[in-house]
């Protein structure tokens, strides 16, 4: 049996001893074109990024007055603390006024930009592309040009028209900013080298995905803003309300996984979280904060004496007004109306927004440090992570609340068509004039005989 199998190996077909030497010499071919491939793309392709964990930054004192608790209730102490801090900060900036909210919204931007481009940079750390994090802050640098100059144009008309230097960036703002992205555009391709193209391609697109995120959210943010405080403060109070009692509940009553992005949330903390914060919280926050003009009345630049300005008539949306209550209602309290300001109808759709939706925001970001094997964006706040851990609910409400605005509150500006039409020539505005007078004279609003 023994000299059949040898004699068998050796009158093997030569066809077939060729066909399977082809084949070796093939897959050695193969082989060697996947061992010649640049280890950049290889790395990528692994999906197993390298990020260093950050140190345990948390305060000395802390760590002494809780070193006899177990880690979870250690936890629970830290993040609660720290909790408290930022709530005490976010009412001092309140108390500031729009121009250090609208400042703090830019540091904010910034260090969130800061944190994700990080990331990117971490991962890929080795490989030392060229420019990498110059284009990254370059770009972040004209779009925030592009957006803010937008901004000063649209809130700061008269005193832009006033300078003649400010006047002409606001007529070629646009260009300017084009021709800003385009040099960092020409720029990214002269950078580009061999052996790194894909990697290069996949961190422009990593900052651009990073712009979108942050930059253009805080934009709508500082609009937000301008159409009075309540828009930028309620909203944020009800995402912070929704994560307190989410992590509440969750922690003391949580039994059931919500979703597998985050295991330790729990359906338990998200219903009462929901509950607290649409039940509980936003209606009487909403009706605190309605009866102060300074926060109901829109962010005006007044030009006299060049300071920001919360002072106006509020209008039907902060006055108070009678409801009639459905039948099944007045059977269960006894009431017939309720006395409410409008604007906290509209703050239940705004806190269902941010106890519903809102989380997706917060899910999104831990598939993204889950996809990268990380805890944290950083660990800038103590049991928190970092600045991007805490808003990353706040960009996702922010441009609810700024579409909720354009859809259903702000209606046309008189202001902003009387700046428009200062800006026109004098001949322009007579045919304007001659026009509107022409149509009110034949609706019956006014007189020839005033003219």
């Amino acid at each position: 049996m023994t000299e059949l199998r040898h004699r068998g190996a050796k009158d093997t077909d030569p066809t077939l001893q060729q066909q399977s030497s082809e084949d070796k010499g093939s897959d050695s071919e193969l082989k060697g074109e996947k061992d010649g491939a640049s280890d950049s793309e290889a790395k990528v392709d692994s999906g197993v990024p390298e990020v260093p964990v950050p140190a345990d930054d948390t305060p000395v004192v802390l760590n002494k007055a809780l070193s006899g608790l177990s880690s979870r209730w250690k936890n629970w102490w830290i993040r609660g603390i720290l909790t408290l801090a930022m709530i005490s900060f976010f009412f001092l900036i309140i108390y500031l006024g729009p121009m250090v909210l609208m400042m703090i919204v830019l540091i904010v931007q910034i260090k969130c930009f800061q944190e994700i481009i990080t990331i990117g940079y971490n991962v890929y750390h080795s490989y030392h592309l060229p420019w990498f994090r110059t284009l990254s802050w370059y770009f972040l640098l004209c779009v925030n040009y592009f957006f803010y100059g937008e901004t000063v144009t649209d809130y700061f008309f008269t005193l832009v028209q006033r300078e003649e230097p400010l006047r002409i960036l606001s007529k070629y703002h646009r260009f300017i900013s084009f021709a800003l992205y385009l040099t960092g555009f020409c720029m990214f391709v002269l950078s580009l080298v061999k052996k790194h193209y894909r990697l290069q391609f996949y961190m422009f697109g990593w900052t651009h995905v990073t712009l979108l995120i942050v930059v253009t959210q805080s934009h709508l943010i500082i609009h937000n803003l301008f159409e009075g405080m309540i828009w930028f403060i309620v909203p944020i109070s009800c995402v912070i309300c929704n994560d307190i009692m989410a992590y509440m509940f969750g922690f003391f009553f949580g039994r059931t996984p919500l979703i597998k992005l985050s295991p330790k949330k729990t359906w338990e903390g998200f219903i009462g979280g929901l509950f607290s914060t649409i039940v509980l919280f936003s209606s009487q926050f909403s009706y605190l904060m309605a009866g102060y003009r300074y926060f109901v009345c829109p962010v005006e630049f007044n030009n006299d004496s060049n300071r920001f300005q919360v002072d106006c008539e509020p209008s039907e949306l902060f006055q108070l007004q009678d409801y009639i209550l459905p039948g099944v209602l007045q059977s269960f309290t006894g009431w017939s109306t309720v006395r409410l300001y409008p604007f906290q109808i509209h703050s239940i759709a705004l806190s269902s927004f941010a106890s519903i939706v809102g989380p997706f925001g917060g899910f999104f970001a831990s598939g993204f440090k889950r996809a990268f094997k990380i805890k944290d964006f950083a660990n800038t706040i103590p049991g928190h992570g970092g600045i991007m851990d805490r808003f990353d609910c706040q960009y996702l409400m922010a441009t609810f609340v700024n579409v909720y605005i354009a859809s259903f509150i702000r209606g046309p500006n008189p202001s902003k068509v009387i700046q428009q039409l200062l800006a026109l020539r004098v001949d322009q505005q007579l045919h304007i004039f001659n026009s509107l007078k022409a149509h009110l004279t034949e609706k019956g609003a006014v007189c020839d005989a005033l003219y």
